[in-house]
């Protein structure tokens, strides 16, 4: 496609030639000078005309209409298949104008991938401007507290980014954990619960990293000089802590719960913590029995002694505080009280008495 440049260049060639002819023709002698300055004038003229024919196609909106309309564009997606979109959806008119334009801007090899909210009543010039800058459309991802891998996996799945299998598939590679500087098997843990925003066409390893970086944001060196004075490493803080979090919701009881677990591993004793020997079932139904109790699995802390090999959620900033700076006191055990809070005891008759008093027979 020519550029007006390069149509410059030929009306100021022809113009030269069809002037030189004419005046030959009519018996007049002409100056080369006085011909050029023709030439230079036609091509001006022309020029301008094609200027202003483009200024207002440039700037001048389809129409007024405020409605959005959301476009995706595909990374490798050409520039035919993009406008041919745009226009579909209604946002240019005259597509071959919009190609010139585009070309003459220099922006038709410059679209960026991604999904924009574009709107109708932007002219041209707007729209290239936006696909060209990259203000891709974001989709906020909300990741509570205490979420696992598979629960993150559904949300980005729902919210249209990814699929779950996909997602788990990296966020479980071992190798990606070790690339990344990390303990463990698996992502869990280390995804650090927060609202992000990710745009479509997101991979799950772009998740991963964001939200990797936000927990090293989060868990500071003053917090890993912390865990060292306390005789623990991050893996097992962020180990402790997702158990933290699954126990309780309530933020003030967080650094009681940890206050727990620590007597008990400072003392040899078992955690005995529901939350695990649930995450280590492959089959939970909600309802927890003496037999899962009793079933042998590397996450259940009624039969295993000390910690579990990794999380079981990924905790948040208050559960792994409450782990690095737990309550001081003798407890040993606690019990819900099924109104979102627990009893907590030092001794184990007192306990059984509580459980009696709180919880059903497990059956």
């Amino acid at each position: 496609m020519p550029t007006l440049g390069s149509l410059g260049t030929g009306v100021y060639a022809l113009t030269k030639v069809y002037a030189s002819h004419m005046f030959i023709k009519m018996g007049i002698r002409v100056k080369s000078t006085t011909i050029i300055g023709l030439a230079i004038s036609c091509v001006c003229f022309i020029a301008g005309g094609l200027g202003l024919y483009f200024y207002r196609y440039a700037v001048s909106p389809r129409q007024t209409s405020e409605t959005s309309a959301v476009v995706w564009i595909r990374s490798g997606q050409s520039f035919s298949g993009t406008v041919a979109q745009l226009q579909e959806r209604g946002l240019v008119r005259h597509p071959q104008k919009f190609r010139w334009l585009a070309r003459l801007r220099g922006d038709d090899r410059h679209i960026r991938a991604g999904e924009y909210v574009l709107r109708p009543s932007m002219s041209p010039n707007a729209i290239l401007d936006t696909l060209v800058s990259g203000e891709v459309l974001l989709h906020k991802v909300v990741i509570p507290e205490g979420s696992t891998l598979f629960h993150i996996g559904r949300t980005l799945e729902r919210a249209g980014l990814m699929s779950q299998e996909a997602f788990l598939y990296a966020a479980e590679d071992p190798r990606l954990v070790e690339d990344l500087g990390l303990k463990g098997n698996t992502f869990e843990g280390y995804l650090f619960p927060e609202t992000y925003h990710f745009p479509k066409g997101v991979t799950p390893r772009e998740v991963i990293d964001k939200m990797v970086d936000h927990f090293r944001s989060v868990f500071t060196p003053t917090w890993i000089e912390r865990a060292e004075a306390i005789g623990l490493t991050t893996h097992e803080v962020v180990t402790l802590a997702s158990i933290v979090e699954k126990e309780t919701a309530a933020p003030q009881e967080r650094p009681l719960i940890a206050a727990v677990f620590l007597n008990r591993l400072k003392r040899g004793m078992r955690l005995e913590s529901d939350p695990t020997v649930i995450y280590g079932m492959k089959d939970f139904n909600g309802n927890l029995t003496r037999k899962d109790l009793k079933t042998p699995t590397p996450y259940n802390t009624y039969q295993i002694k000390g910690l579990p090999p990794g999380p079981i959620a990924n905790p948040g900033r208050a559960s792994i505080g409450a782990v690095l700076y737990p309550s001081e006191g003798p407890f040993l055990y606690f019990v819900s009280k099924n109104n979102g809070s627990h009893h907590f005891s030092r001794t184990l008759s007192e306990h059984n008495q509580m459980v009696r008093q709180y919880q059903p027979r497990v059956p």
